[in-house]
């Protein structure tokens, strides 16, 4: 049982411009193990790489302890020390080209605190917008974190599940090289995954995380190179965290207003699950 308290709705807005530039989407194709050649500037950014400009510049002076940076938007103190990726939406309203500069709209929407069996914890909802001075907005972003207490010992993570046997399943294992690139493209510090002391002994996790965004990328991913499919709009659910070398599968099953897409673990476990329109 839990007890949850009124939504504290936070509305100052951070203003920030964000250049799309072609050296940084030719480092997103490199850490992808894309070719580089198949972008240029005037070309549309891929839907899904928008993560990049979306990343974090906060000093490291105001750094929470674990790391994490706020995406551009100070999080409230709220003595919670503990952070994950509950999930996140995106719709895409039109199409953002290399080489543009854009202006970024970011705040932290909304705080939810609630009371439950293993102690406090808030849902706190960081929201984000980008507009082109061409088109207009083009995207809009939320992202949805959960905040709780320490945590004493190892963490319990449920049991797996048999791997569907006919299933289109596509393997990939992030291993630390590809978490350290995507940290370092969004400029993400999160402890949990570069530091492996910090994530078990601090954290409870058996390993490094990988970032849920990297999660949700090779997910989209999966879906624009295998299936020559892009989207317009998409919703992610993150059920339990992936880690670092450990073999991830990708399934992807279409349906009549877009895609299902999931992530299950090395013990088949659910761990993301995208609705993507398209």
């Amino acid at each position: 049982m839990s007890r949850q308290e009124p939504d504290e709705v936070l509305t100052t807005k951070v203003l920030k411009q964000e250049c799309c530039a072609l050296s940084t989407i030719r480092r997103v194709a490199a850490m992808l193990d894309l070719s580089q050649d198949l972008y240029r500037e005037g070309d549309a950014l891929p839907r899904g790489w928008q993560f990049v400009l979306l990343g974090a510049d906060t000093p490291r002076g105001l750094l929470r302890r674990d790391g994490f940076p706020g995406l551009g938007v100070p999080l409230p103190d709220l003595g919670l020390p503990r952070l994950l990726l509950g999930g996140r939406t995106v719709e895409y309203l039109g199409d953002i080209m290399i080489g543009e500069t854009l202006e970024r709209e970011s705040w932290v929407d909304k705080v939810s605190r609630k009371e439950t069996t293993n102690g406090p914890m808030a849902v706190v909802t960081i929201a984000h917008n980008l507009t082109s001075g061409k088109s207009g907005r083009v995207l809009s972003e939320t992202q949805t974190y959960l905040m709780m207490g320490a945590q004493a010992g190892a963490r319990k993570i449920s049991k797996g599940a048999p791997l569907p046997a006919d299933a289109d399943l596509t393997e990939v294992a992030p291993d630390d090289m590809l978490l350290f690139q995507y940290s370092a493209l969004g400029f993400n510090s999160h402890r949990i995954h570069w530091d492996r002391g910090f994530a078990r002994e601090t954290e409870g996790f058996p390993d490094l995380v990988v970032n849920g965004g990297l999660a949700t990328l090779l997910l989209t991913e999966h879906l624009r190179m295998k299936h020559n499919t892009s989207f317009s709009k998409y919703s992610a659910k993150h059920m339990s965290p992936l880690f670092a070398s450990r073999p991830m599968y990708l399934l992807a099953t279409a349906k009549d207003t877009g895609w299902t897409l999931r992530a299950l673990d090395d013990e088949g476990r659910l761990a993301l699950e995208i609705e993507a329109e398209t």
